[in-house]
């Protein structure tokens, strides 16, 4: 039996970038919807129920981060931000916005194909049964069983270092802010401790990384966040 190809809805006014997203999508397994306003992006958004969202912030009826909140209100559907501004706090924003993912043009199709795909597999995983083990890279995180290995060797977590652990593996693949972090392992009332996370990512890549200065599965958005690899 065939499986449908994911629906890509963009979100995007510029003429020459829909063009270019056309034709690199040309030969993907990908239905793609163009909308070229906010007005118009929300309406195909409710009305066509896409896999995935790729969204411009400068759209000419509204900003991109009023339509991520909006969106967010009533659909998970994943969102990828594509847009000339590259601040970190414009990636924060967006992020805490509700975003899954950021991406600043000019950048390279491979790359946005890479975290389409991961941003497709995130919301598979979510839409499923929460899936009670987790591997990539040699970790698995048994979350019913509350254990965590590292190429089959059993590694002892902090109650912190494992709740840290956990809300990453729960995100795998997303971008997620220090505040998102600070505020779901901390409390509301840590957001801006940020040497928390320092410390406490630090004490992870030494439990689990090969090599804790070289780190391949908890990966740092500077000034942003920390990402954990689910490929």
């Amino acid at each position: 039996m065939s499986v449908a190809a994911p629906t890509i809805l963009l979100i995007e006014d510029e003429p020459e970038m829909r063009r270019f997203l056309r034709a690199a999508f040309g030969t993907q397994e990908y239905q793609l919807i163009e909308a070229p306003t906010a007005r118009e992006g929300l309406a195909q958004a409710a009305a066509r129920n896409p896999d995935l969202i790729l969204l411009d912030l400068g759209l000419p009826d509204g900003d991109g981060l009023d339509l991520t909140r909006q969106i967010r209100e009533w659909s998970r559907t994943p969102i990828i931000i594509i847009s000339a501004r590259g601040q970190e706090r414009d990636k924060v924003t967006a992020l805490d916005a509700g975003a899954d993912d950021y991406l600043t043009k000019p950048f390279g199709v491979d790359e946005l194909l890479a975290r389409m795909r991961v941003a497709l597999r995130h919301a598979a995983r979510v839409g499923a049964a929460d899936e009670p083990v987790f591997e990539t890279g040699g970790l698995r995180v048994d979350l019913a069983r509350r254990e965590v290995s590292r190429d089959g060797v059993t590694v002892h977590l902090t109650p912190n270092e494992y709740k840290l652990l956990v809300t990453l593996v729960r995100h795998a693949g997303k971008v997620l802010t220090h505040r998102h972090l600070l505020r779901e392992v901390w409390g509301a009332n840590a957001i801006t401790q940020t040497h928390y996370l320092r410390v406490y990512i630090t004490q992870l890549r030494h439990k689990l990384e090969a090599d804790p200065t070289q780190p391949r599965l908890l990966l740092t958005e500077p000034g942003v966040g920390y990402r954990l690899r689910s490929e």
